[in-house]
């Protein structure tokens, strides 16, 4: 029998290569994940490279524009949500979208972590995978009507 996070695994895998999924298939994987807390995030540097399914989403691409690189969690009111890339291939944090801060809140009937914007209508919840590697699912108050973005994480060092 397989477990979820190796099933979650087996999604990660097929976006690292660049292979399109949908919604429904990331959403029955994450619904079956266990929660996490800013500990666990904000471990070590807190710093976490950023990967994206490609659902049909709109921030899937939004993000390949930005040359998203992930997030920086360096305690739980102290949280870069967007890093990206520089021309020098450097991780800089991206002023346009500010920061933000880490609360337990309830999605979908489990209390976990979840990255709550400064200045965007957009939370982001979490669930484990393994301890490297965390999965997300942005509500965004802007582009409901576009379903939940789903995207993973993976620890830097």
């Amino acid at each position: 029998m397989t477990s979820p996070e190796q099933a979650f695994l087996a999604l990660t895998a097929e976006a690292d290569k660049g292979l399109p999924t949908s919604e429904a298939i990331v959403a029955a994987a994450f619904a079956q994940l266990q929660p996490v807390d800013a500990a666990y995030l904000t471990k070590g540097a807190g710093e976490w490279k950023g990967h994206s399914f490609s659902t049909g989403h709109p921030a899937h691409e939004k993000l390949k524009e930005l040359n998203w690189a992930g997030k920086k969690f360096r305690n739980k009111d102290d949280v870069d949500p967007i890093v990206v890339y520089d021309s020098e291939g450097k991780r800089v944090w991206s002023a346009d979208w500010g920061h933000a801060q880490l609360r337990e809140m309830s999605y979908e009937g489990k209390n976990t972590i979840a990255m709550v914007y400064d200045n965007f209508p957009i939370i982001d919840y979490f669930r484990f995978v393994t301890p490297d590697l965390v999965v997300g699912a942005m509500d965004s108050k802007i582009m409901r009507e576009c379903g939940t973005y789903y995207f993973f994480l993976t620890r830097i060092g």
